[in-house]
């Protein structure tokens, strides 16, 4: 099994819901904000190669939003999936599997591609796309706080192209290596694989810590639908995490793409900071 990154550029979010109720005067020094108090993080996801599989968990923002809609988000950066796949040797039609850790456009934006016609169709002809069938539905039918992160556009034209599958939480259906926990604070069940890679563990954290900085406790994000439930499922994986020696992969951390972990007296840290490539 052979894991890359892919880089799919940045975006800017709101500091302050990004954290939560940690005071400005605290993450600040995380990620700088600019003068509109919005820090730029990224948008990276994973390609797992196993065999034959070529397995794309989450696939970034996309480009087929309106400028209306780019303009309070403000993606910027020269990588794009397209290109990350590319310097790899891979195409989109060589993606066998797409995991979409949840349906929020900033993870599912670049499932679905708008044609010179007009037409949505999937960016990835060839590939089967997994979702949550729990979460499927929290998505298809959203509740107010979340309805401007579920957009039709990215979700419905996966089931409509016959290409959807739904796996459920603790399954290896995917692949033998991919476990696929569930956590429910952010967001309905979101995925956040378990991916055994020869002697290495490795977490896709998704939105339970979309940063590096997101390991102590009480930062969560403003986003989570559940806060508290979050602080438990971010303390059961932590747990998990130091007994078996994990690595956690980022998602949103602008700069950071993995850590190893470690135990101290103000709780579990970040021990070592790594790419991906480097474990």
């Amino acid at each position: 099994m052979k894991l890359h990154t892919i880089d799919t550029g940045f975006f800017k979010l709101d500091g302050g819901a990004m954290f939560g109720v940690v005071p400005k005067s605290m993450w600040q020094k995380l990620n700088p904000p600019d003068e509109r108090n919005m820090c730029t993080w990224a948008m990276r996801c994973m390609l797992i190669e196993d065999g034959k599989q070529l397995i794309l968990v989450d696939c970034g923002l996309g480009n087929k939003q309106d400028e209306k809609f780019l303009s309070h988000y403000e993606p910027h950066g020269e990588a794009s999936l397209e290109k990350s796949l590319n310097q790899l040797g891979f195409s989109r039609n060589d993606i066998t599997d797409v995991l979409l850790t949840h349906l929020h456009f900033d993870h599912c934006g670049g499932a679905i591609e708008r044609t010179k016609e007009g037409k949505l169709v999937p960016s990835f002809a060839n590939a089967t796309y997994w979702s949550n069938e729990k979460h499927w539905e929290w998505a298809t039918k959203p509740n107010a706080r979340e309805k401007a992160s579920f957009l039709k556009e990215n979700i419905l034209p996966i089931q409509e192209s016959g290409q959807l599958k739904f796996a459920e939480e603790g399954s290896t259906v995917i692949n033998p290596n991919i476990t696929l926990r569930a956590a429910s604070g952010h967001t309905e069940k979101m995925f956040t694989p378990v991916i055994k890679a020869g002697d290495k563990t490795i977490v896709y954290c998704a939105d339970l810590f979309p940063s590096m900085a997101h390991i102590p406790l009480p930062y969560v994000m403003a986003y989570d639908t559940r806060p508290l439930l979050t602080l438990d499922e971010k303390q059961a994986l932590l747990t998990e995490a130091i007994a078996g020696n994990y690595f956690f992969f980022f998602e949103h951390d602008r700069s950071i793409e993995c850590c190893s972990l470690k135990q101290t007296e103000r709780g579990v840290r970040e021990d070592q900071r790594l790419t991906l490539s480097e474990l």
